[in-house]
């Protein structure tokens, strides 16, 4: 009897908790509504839950009572958590799930963007592809010509973007600019980068539309990345047909430290492949560059970067119209230096800046008359990120510049200065709708001491992902630049020149190959003007200038289709007209043809251990303005064009030979035409082609790198 009294009583007590069960059901959805399906919903602590249907619904049973801690959990969205009380009549919820946004999956904004990274999720080229591609020989500006947005000027070396001259594209290095980063040359003679491009782990290139974090530059920005840590301890020897380099680095626990020296003298090149310049000294110089690095805490970083350089050369061009030929002898010493440093904080803040120094000096005789231009300048940053949460950062910094600019004419006495204080602003926020869709806002805010004003300068720019591989990207953005110094030195005051820029930008990332298309417009105003320039003195000059650029880009890049294989093809599309210089119309300027276009393969022959490249340019000519007709800039030059070959050749592992020879059809390219300044008896002014120094380019390296690892070489130096 007892017995059957305590089994009545277990099921009286099983039958009350059955009854006692609670429904807990409701639905799940994302920010704008749309149901979510295969959502995890479980009451934290217990085994009951359930997932959510094709329409986000769910329900499930719990025999837990009280309160109960509710988790909804799914890939892509941050965790819902919920106290709720268990109770008969059962519980009904409605569920919203915030989107997590994850950077290998996000949109990013591309507009005006192209990386050159190993780490950057959307990149166009890779560091290596700079020192890689045919025709460059190693020069990082060389490589850049090969992309969109940028025209090949060949008596120049610089880059021009866009229709923009060369002087409105600034560079920095680990965020910090650098002043005259290019060699210093003669008028028509073709210039190149100063800094090594193997120091660089990546570079953003910007065409417009750029960040508020940099200012100062009409068209575009290049920010160079320098190599955090070295893989290795090494030492690197190139043999070349102008010239050797030595390099070493030697790596610690927490820092690492990098030596590269080189002496380049192009006069017995020279004496064996014929030039269409009149050397009387062929250019020769000398250059060395230390890189230092060390660890600090959890992810502190320092650099101490140094760069010093001189360079010659004595060059006779002839004189339009007349029988003698201009003596220009030249003596360029450089100087640059760079400390940064960077940090990650608690509470998601990442802080970091720095400072660097720039120092140019020029003494240069023209027809033995002696001039010396100084060029300094000086910048600080300092910044910092504050990311709110994953949809939401703020980057906010103050820099500050000092830019000093003398010009001497030494026989005279005569000095001409130039002294400005910019002290800038910057503020940006990101914020991401979803992981589709994100928002970028930014303001500059500078002020002159030279001009005693202060003034703001918007950016904007979105993104919008249209499918797994594919994006939309839009951008605007106010800039404002100071003209040249050598401007400055010469009027009494002159103003910011103006830009705005719209550009839309569409990006398809697939499989190995990257297809993008951009379109721009750019409105020029206040661009300075003069009446006359005779012997390097302008006349009333002025801001009255006024012009505009637009146009489109495509980029094709495959390593796909074709096996080991690797290629792109660019195309560019350029409208630009300006009013501007001694030009009384708009007109369009020497350094913007119109249509350009690029081709660049590499492939890798694995039996024959080499790597084979060439590239191909052409652009339909650069106007000129001929002076015995009335129309302004309204000759062009014929078509340019431009065939490189390479060969790299591995004999061992840490030896390369390598060849390259620009121009290999020795096409007879002309830049434009240079005219006499008086008219002759018949009232014709005589001209000359503006050419290329050479026929071609003959490139011949031998790259020892002696390393404990025998695999290790030199072929990202090529």
């Amino acid at each position: 009897m007892k017995s059957f009294s305590l089994i009545t009583l277990i099921l009286s007590l099983l039958a009350g908790r059955s009854y006692s069960q609670t429904l807990i059901s409701g639905e799940i959805t994302d920010a704008v509504g749309v149901g979510l399906p295969g959502a995890n919903v479980y009451l934290k602590g217990t085994y009951d839950g359930a997932s959510s249907d094709e329409n986000g619904s769910f329900q499930f049973e719990t025999d837990e009572l009280g309160t109960q801690v509710l988790v909804v959990s799914m890939v892509g969205y941050h965790e819902f958590v919920k106290e709720i009380t268990c109770e008969e009549k059962g519980i009904h919820l409605n569920v919203v799930l915030k989107e997590s946004i994850n950077e290998l999956t996000a949109v990013t904004i591309t507009a005006g963007a192209i990386e050159a990274s190993d780490e950057a999720k959307s990149f166009i080229m890779k560091p290596l592809d700079i020192v890689t591609t045919s025709g460059a020989a190693g020069n990082l500006f060389g490589a850049l010509t090969k992309l969109p947005g940028t025209a090949t000027v060949g008596n120049d070396g610089r880059l021009f973007v866009r229709g923009g001259d060369a002087s409105e594209t600034n560079i920095y290095i680990d965020g910090l600019e650098v002043a005259n980063a290019y060699g210093s040359t003669a008028p028509n003679v073709p210039t190149r980068s100063r800094f090594d491009a193997n120091l660089f782990k990546g570079s953003f290139f910007s065409t417009g539309g750029y960040s508020a974090e940099y200012g100062q530059a009409l068209s575009s920005a290049l920010v160079l990345n320098s190599v955090d840590m070295p893989l290795r301890n090494q030492a690197d020897i190139s043999l070349m047909s102008v010239g050797g380099t030595y390099s070493q680095t030697l790596i610690g626990k927490q820092n690492s430290i990098s030596f590269n020296g080189s002496f380049m003298d192009l006069k017995p090149y020279q004496s064996i492949i014929s030039q269409n310049y009149d050397w009387q000294r062929a250019p020769h110089s000398w250059s060395a560059e230390l890189l230092g690095r060390q660890k600090y805490g959890e992810s502190g970083m320092l650099k101490v970067f140094a760069h010093t350089e001189s360079a010659q050369f004595t060059l006779n061009q002839p004189v339009v119209g007349e029988d003698y030929k201009q003596s220009i002898e030249m003596n360029n010493k450089y100087h640059f230096g760079s400390a940064s440093f960077k940090q990650s904080l608690d509470e998601n803040w990442f802080v970091y800046g720095g400072a660097s120094f720039s120092l140019n000096t020029d003494d240069v005789k023209i027809d033995n008359i002696p001039y010396e231009t100084k060029a300094i300048l000086a910048h600080g940053k300092m910044a910092a990120v504050k990311d709110f949460s994953d949809q939401f950062s703020v980057k906010n910094g103050i820099e500050y510049y000092y830019d000093h600019f003398t010009q001497q004419n030494v026989n005279l006495s005569l000095e001409r200065e130039y002294n400005n204080d910019f002290v800038d602003h910057f503020i940006e926020a990101d914020y991401y709708l979803s992981s589709k869709f994100v928002l970028r806002g930014g303001l500059r805010t500078s002020y002159s001491s030279y001009l005693n004003e202060i003034w703001a300068t918007p950016r904007a720019s979105l993104a919008y992902k249209s499918g797994d591989k594919s994006q939309f990207s839009l951008a605007y953005g106010a800039f404002r630049q100071m003209p040249k110094p050598e401007r400055i030195v010469q009027a009494d005051r002159l103003e910011n020149s103006k830009a705005q820029h719209l550009i839309f930008n569409y990006l398809l990332e697939a499989e190995g190959r990257t297809f993008r298309i951009e379109s721009f417009y750019k409105k020029y105003s206040q661009l300075v003007k003069f009446d006359t320039l005779v012997n390097q003195t302008y006349y009333h000059l002025n801001n009255s200038g006024e012009g505009y650029s637009r146009g489109f880009d495509l980029f094709y890049r495959d390593n796909k289709s074709i096996t080991g294989t690797d290629f792109w093809v660019t195309y560019s599309f350029v409208d630009s007209k300006r009013k501007f210089d001694q030009f009384t119309t708009q007109v369009t300027p020497g350094y913007a043809p119109r249509h350009n276009v690029s081709v660049v393969m590499k492939h890798f022959i694995k039996q024959f251990k080499s790597q084979i490249g060439f590239s191909y340019s052409w652009n339909d000519g650069y106007t000129y303005n001929d002076k015995n007709q009335s129309v302004e800039m309204g000759r062009k030059t014929k078509d340019y064009h431009n065939l490189s070959l390479s060969w790299s050749y591995l004999p061992r592992p840490n030896i390369i030979i390598h060849a390259e020879c620009s121009n290999v059809l020795a096409s007879e390219n002309v830049f434009g035409y240079e005219f006499s300044t008086k008219p002759d008896e018949s009232g014709k002014y005589a001209r000359q082609p503006i050419i290329q120094s050479a026929d071609r380019f003959l490139f011949l390296g031998i790259f020892i790198t002696l390393s404990k690892d025998k695999s290790a070489n030199m072929m990202n130096n090529l």
